[in-house]
């Protein structure tokens, strides 16, 4: 196997405690020269679905690396640890859906292992904390260049636990979609892929609220709403200055209809 010399740490925890601080350390005492990229660890709590989006959304524009992703209401239970072989890189986090999306994005799963071999954890593991006793020790290990097949007993990949597909319906001049994100400025992305704004006006209608179609967000005057086709391909919706999910009032998981007006 390959030796990594990046590992991604992608979580909930949140800045305010010393959760983060943990990983790094763990990842340093026992790896000294792996370099560590932190995607995120604002993920809202417990919010699986935006940690595999914006997991899935980032993967690709990073180095090859070990990928640990820890968004886990479920941990301690019976959910599965996991690690999983894509055909540029490897992914390791909870099997609860995080996963497969960012999988997909680097290639497509190829391997997957239940790690259930305690040997490669820390010798003493917390219930409550897994990042820090399983899943940063498994990394280690295999960007170390440890075979992920020694990590644990093999998966179907087929049995990894998937996201329910969000929802998305086209039709004669309107787009309904899901919101997948709401990022840190309050744009909104849904879950349609670009193209589905073909078939529809430049003047349009949000949530009930008139829109421009446009590039980017100045495409809209000061204060209105633009939709438009973001960074990753997807429809996606801002307000000139302003939060959209703020004036749509939607968060992840709603379904927003835009239709030509």
């Amino acid at each position: 196997m390959p030796r990594y010399d990046w590992m991604t740490l992608t979580t909930d925890y949140g800045l305010t405690d010393g959760f983060v601080a943990a990983l790094h350390g763990v990842a340093a005492r026992r790896c000294p020269w792996l370099r560590v990229i932190d995607v995120t660890h604002q993920i809202p709590a417990g919010d699986v679905a935006r940690g595999s989006a914006v997991l899935a959304q980032t993967v690709a524009y990073l180095p090859a690396a070990v990928h640990v992703a820890v968004v886990d209401p479920g941990v301690g239970t019976a959910r599965r640890a996991i690690a999983v072989q894509a055909r540029d890189g490897i992914l390791v986090g909870p099997d609860n859906g995080l996963l497969p999306a960012a999988a997909d994005a680097l290639g497509g799963v190829r391997l997957a292992v239940w790690l259930d071999d305690p040997g490669w954890f820390l010798p003493e593991v917390s219930r409550t904390f897994h990042g820090r006793d399983v899943f940063v020790p498994v990394a280690t290990r295999l960007a170390g260049g440890a075979p992920i097949e020694s990590a644990g007993t093999r998966l179907d990949p087929a049995a990894l636990v998937r996201l329910p597909d969000p929802v998305v319906s086209v039709g004669d001049g309107y787009l309904e979609a899901e919101v997948l994100t709401v990022d840190g400025f309050g744009n909104v992305q849904l879950a349609a892929a670009g193209a589905a704004l073909d078939g529809l006006g430049e003047r349009l209608t949000a949530g009930g609220q008139h829109a421009a179609r446009g590039g980017t967000f100045g495409d809209a005057p000061p204060g209105e709403l633009v939709v438009f086709v973001d960074s990753a391909g997807l429809v996606a919706l801002a307000i000139n200055g302003g939060r959209a999910a703020d004036v749509l009032t939607v968060s992840p998981g709603d379904v927003l209809r835009v239709a030509t007006r």
